[in-house]
């Protein structure tokens, strides 16, 4: 059986007022999911008063950490040596948050320990995703 990793984390919205707002956030790596990073916001976070969760690559998370990373809904930069900037795009508009660095390394550090860099594909369970999508059907 695999350890799913969750990490809380405090993250800072970027708005257009001076100040930055504190909110919670949560990171997962599932190791039956090698590829995919998952950051969740509570729904004190949004403006419809819904959580938000956000999935993306693990290669994009560790090369956002080294410089800009990202053409799609989801890019990162580091700012500084201390701070990350994660930017998210959806239909309804566009949000930055600010994390600290350190917490993103940490947590990478630990989906590297689940699963090393370069061995995801050999976490995967193909059989069962197959059987899966295949509904168990009949050969």
């Amino acid at each position: 059986m695999s350890t799913v990793i969750d990490q809380a984390v405090q993250a800072h919205l970027i708005a257009s007022t001076p100040e930055a707002r504190a909110i919670p956030a949560c990171l997962r790596y599932e190791p039956d999911d090698p590829f995919a990073v998952r950051i969740s916001f509570p729904p004190s976070a949004s403006l419809d008063g819904s959580a938000v969760e956000w999935t993306f690559g693990r290669e994009l998370l560790a090369a956002g950490l080294r410089g800009p990373a990202g053409n799609g809904d989801v890019q990162m930069w580091p700012c500084g040596t201390q701070r990350t900037v994660l930017e998210f795009h959806a239909p309804e508009g566009m949000a930055m948050v600010q994390f600290d660095t350190g917490d993103l390394l940490r947590f990478l550090g630990r989906s590297y320990t689940a699963v090393p860099e370069g061995s995801e594909s050999g976490a995967l369970n193909l059989d069962d995703g197959l059987a899966s999508l295949l509904g168990d059907a009949p050969a």
